[in-house]
């Protein structure tokens, strides 16, 4: 019988300033795996410790119902077959592209060898830079160069750590773009490493929130991202306002809710009447200059505008309506509607896009 999950982890890794308890079973339907989270939440150790290059003081490592680390059992990693790429492309600096990308294929044949190395390039997109210096490349070109020389012995994992954080804001948004369409062809398993949102939700299939060592949250990357589970790993996903409110009362499946005397209703959830969080998407909110505006969302809160950023594509408004909300919309929007500082206008938030959280 086929194991149910591809990879299944349950390890502990203990050093002077930290703990960290990982535990997850990544499913076989999900090709690409996002650990996402913090800097020093652990995200890079649980890698190394898949990949063999650190060893859990306790715990097991199963892939493909292969035990890599258990009781007196561990695999060194050079018989794990897995690709690792960081985040700087650590390339050979004396040698050419295609130097580079052949060095570990030791065990072909010079005519088998050169076959490959040809293949990488051309899935690469590296043609015409084969004979050039690694130090002459742009930093997309030698991320794209690592990864060739990674997967060039078809590994049956790989891991990427933090793979576009050292690059500029255009050049990531362009690999960005091209990684998953690059990857995809050779029907491998991935679990990256990011703490940038746009990357996780770009990329991922599977998605494992961590702060602090622990895992958090773990599950589809859209679900959890629309649903955290607790205020933190609200935080850490990006759901930029979260608030302690009163869950008043519920009734016919929705939820009355008051966030100072601010009124709100939202999807009734399982959490308890009482003291509760409150969290509300800045995409999720919709901004009108018109009171009383055309919409079926149940929840409309006249605001006065207090501040407004542009954020690259998005602009951030932030609008006070008894408390502070910030809202983000598109800069084509932003100019239709010629916001300014101290202006009047209304919100809307429909309520299944309002969050509860049990009180912690």
């Amino acid at each position: 019988m086929a194991e149910e999950f591809l990879i299944d982890i349950d390890i502990k890794k203990t050093f002077t300033a930290q703990k960290i308890i990982f535990r997850a079973r990544l499913p076989r339907s999900s090709s690409w795996t996002i650990l996402f989270g913090p800097s020093g939440a652990g995200k890079s150790t649980v890698l190394r410790c898949i990949a063999g290059l650190e060893k859990p003081e306790q715990g097991r490592i199963r892939f493909n119902g292969e035990i890599w680390n258990d009781q007196g059992i561990f695999v060194p990693p050079q018989h794990r077959r897995i690709g690792y790429t960081f985040q700087d492309a650590t390339l050979f600096p004396h040698f050419s592209v295609s130097k580079n990308i052949g060095y570990h294929l030791t065990e072909l044949s010079p005519r088998e060898k050169s076959d490959r190395i040809a293949e990488m390039i051309s899935l690469f997109r590296l043609e015409g830079l084969e004979n050039r210096n690694v130090l002459t490349l742009s930093g997309g070109e030698k991320q794209r160069v690592a990864l060739a020389r990674t997967l060039i012995r078809w590994p049956r994992l790989l891991l990427l750590d933090e793979p576009l954080s050292s690059l500029d804001a255009p050049t990531r948004f362009q690999l960005r773009k091209e990684l998953r369409d690059l990857l995809t062809r050779f029907e491998i398993p991935i679990i990256m490493v990011t703490h940038d949102r746009t990357e996780a939700l770009s990329l991922g299939d599977h998605l494992i929130v961590m702060d602090n060592g622990n895992v958090l949250q773990s599950g589809p990357i859209h679900e959890v991202f629309s649903r955290p589970g607790e205020k933190r790993t609200a935080e850490i996903v990006g759901m930029e306002n979260i608030f302690p409110g009163v869950l008043q009362e519920k009734n016919n499946g929705l939820a009355h809710i008051k966030i100072q005397d601010l009124p709100l209703t939202a999807v009734a959830t399982d959490v308890e009447e009482g003291n509760i969080m409150v969290g509300i998407r800045a995409e999720d909110i919709l901004i009108s200059r018109e009171t009383k505006s055309k919409t079926s969302a149940r929840n409309r809160l006249p605001g006065k505008i207090r501040n407004i950023v542009i954020e690259e594509s998005l602009v951030r408004v932030t609008i006070d309506c008894g408390v502070l909300i910030d809202a983000l919309i598109t800069r084509e929007s932003h100019a239709e509607m010629n916001l300014e500082n101290g202006q009047e206008i209304e919100l809307s938030v429909k309520a299944t896009a309002i969050h509860l959280f049990q009180h912690n």
